[in-house]
């Protein structure tokens, strides 16, 4: 039984959806004016692995995620640059695609539809909101009225509407009938891109976007909404009111949040100059090492970013690929150990990660089932002699480690014997060197590629008839 921590109730819910063994979702994506950072990069791994675990437990997964490809950012970069805010947008999607691809975000059957591509389902909702009472024009602009969903507004993110009212985190506008009101239509303005719309030419707001977008693919009632935190007001607040307001419904069912993304313990953020982008991180850092740090920890948690995560990511990563590849190089022997621990861990391992997963999609529990059970694999492989029998569990457990690792977290495995710049054979030849020195009792060589390769995290063992190694 899947549940999950619903923002808008604060509490653990179980997964019901609208339609059965099937999942709606709808993730706000990028607004693209310059390159994808880390931090929204977080998101769009984490939804993609949810995704991922609900194909993986029988699910048929209807999955939407935008690009914002109009806005208030995008005009100051094409002003800045020289060139069309459409130029700037399909630069910047191209981008988003090229960086994304190297996290191996899943794209077939997703639906990624564009806000310009919109523009009528948008204009017939605000229109929808006017006639009801819930919108009015201004000049030229469309404001949604929170006065008229005042019992409603807030829900999401728990705050009190009258502490609003007097906060500084509200715009003040003139022709507004209140400060908490907000914009569904854009009166045009010189150089600025604009569309016809009962109220003349003008250009969405930012918030009806998703909600136009949310409705045309998914419909009035739909199972799971997502983003980042940052999101929870005013964005999904107000997505919410002009959704329920104009289209009827319930919107979404279940709404989730990723945490933020820290660097030395500071939320990262633009305004303080301590944000990554995805691509710099790519070329210190393969993108299968990037996805495995953001899945380490639960999405609602902070994560602290740092090339010491990083670096501790990529060597778990190499320990569950060293240990695969020693499995597969295993030959049978008669009298050898039926790997009869092994087998029981690994069923062990199939309870513990879907009660993990099923837990709010809690990624580190569903990794951490992972590592135990590459550490009895381990400790399988140790065994001088493995069995035929021995020999079937070791590929069970390879098989399962592997589609959990690709199909579920997305992490793609390199597994023709690499082990991060060396190759297995190389990494043999070199024990096979220190066999000969022990042989000739060069205890001094010997002990100096003991450690060597201890400090590149390669671990030996000597055995009586051979030397085994780890990471």
């Amino acid at each position: 039984m899947i549940k999950i921590y619903n923002t808008l109730t604060r509490q653990l819910e179980e997964f019901k959806p609208v339609k059965e063994k099937e999942v709606s979702m709808y993730v706000c994506g990028p607004t693209v004016y310059n390159y994808i950072h880390i931090g929204n990069a977080r998101p769009a791994i984490f939804f993609d692995t949810v995704r991922r675990y609900f194909e993986y437990r029988g699910y048929k997964v209807n999955y939407v995620q935008n690009f914002t490809d109009v806005d208030d950012k995008i005009i100051k970069k094409a002003n800045e640059d020289g060139i069309t805010s459409k130029e700037v947008a399909e630069k910047y999607i191209k981008a988003y695609f090229e960086d994304t691809a190297k996290v191996n975000l899943k794209e077939e059957g997703m639906t990624r539809p564009k806000a310009t591509e919109h523009i009528g389902d948008m204009i017939k909702i605000i229109k929808s909101l006017v006639d009801k009472g819930y919108a009015y024009e201004a000049q030229g602009d469309v404001y949604f009225e929170v006065e008229k969903y005042r019992d409603g507004y807030l829900a999401l993110s728990h705050q009190n509407i009258e502490d609003l009212k007097s906060g500084a985190r509200i715009e003040v506008n003139d022709i507004k009938r209140s400060p908490l009101d907000f914009a569904l239509w854009k009166k045009a303005k010189e150089g600025e891109p604009s569309w016809d719309s009962p109220w003349g030419k003008g250009r969405p707001g930012w918030h009806i976007e998703c909600s136009a977008m949310s409705h045309k693919y998914l419909g009035d009632t739909f199972d799971i909404h997502g983003g980042g935190q940052d999101l929870i007001f005013p964005h999904h607040e107000n997505e919410i009111a002009q959704s329920k307001c104009g289209c009827g419904g319930d919107y979404a069912r279940y709404w989730m949040h990723n945490g933020y993304i820290n660097i030395n313990g500071e939320k990262m953020s633009k305004s303080l100059g301590n944000f990554f982008l995805l691509r710099d991180v790519l070329e210190h850092y393969e993108g299968r090492v990037v996805r495995l740090f953001v899945l380490s920890a639960h999405y609602r948690k902070p994560i602290d970013f740092s090339d010491a995560e990083l670096t501790q990511a990529k060597a778990s990563l190499e320990r569950i690929e060293n240990a695969l590849v020693r499995s597969k190089e295993v030959e049978a022997k008669d009298g050898g150990s039926d790997c009869t621990d092994l087998a029981k861990k690994l069923e062990e391992t199939k309870v513990k990660f879907v009660e993990g997963m099923d837990e709010d999609f809690n990624t580190a529990l569903g990794l951490g089932a992972i590592f135990e059970l590459v550490k009895e694999l381990n400790k399988a492989l140790d065994n001088e002699k493995i069995s035929a029998n021995g020999q079937k569990v070791l590929n069970e457990t390879f098989e399962y480690i592997k589609t959990v690792m690709e199909d579920v977290f997305g992490v793609k495995l390199k597994l023709e014997s690499a082990v991060g710049n060396l190759t297995a054979e190389l990494v043999d030849f070199i024990l096979e060197l220190r066999r000969d020195a022990r042989a000739d009792k060069n205890w001094a060589l010997s002990d100096k590629i003991r450690d060597r390769l201890a400090e590149m995290g390669i671990k030996i063992k000597d055995g009586k008839d051979k030397t085994t190694w780890t990471m």
